[in-house]
């Protein structure tokens, strides 16, 4: 399952071995500073539009990335579990990471705090 790692003023979204080869991409990296807000969202294939380029199937799992106007997302959604959604701001590379992780609550808790810390430094 992907995780959310935070190191050096980076948010990595990290997949695993087998999302790596199903996404067709190890993941995502950005700077904390290009964040604008994290969120969790209890169905994440409601937000989830574009041209998929990796591997999906509806409603059980969406890997690698969502090619639309405006923004790509890069993704790991399994079922219809609560995801998190890290919106990033113009100019970013991504539009948004969006993953289905163990524990959302905290996870959004853990950026939320680590964005706070950033925005004290600047």
């Amino acid at each position: 399952m992907a995780t959310f790692e935070i190191r050096d003023g980076q948010l990595a979204l990290e997949f695993s071995p087998l999302e790596k080869l199903g996404g067709l991409r190890s993941g995502a990296t950005v700077g904390l500073k290009d964040i604008q807000a994290v969120e969790k969202v209890d169905d994440p294939w409601d937000i989830l539009n574009g041209l998929r380029f990796g591997t999906g199937i509806p409603w059980v799992i969406v890997l690698g990335t969502m090619l639309r106007q405006g923004g790509n997302d890069v993704v790991a959604v399994y079922r219809r579990d609560p995801a998190v959604v890290v919106t990033l701001r113009p100019g970013a590379p991504y539009q948004r990471l969006i993953a289905t992780v163990p524990q959302p609550e905290q996870v959004v808790a853990t950026l939320q705090a680590a964005l706070e810390n950033e925005r004290r430094k600047t």
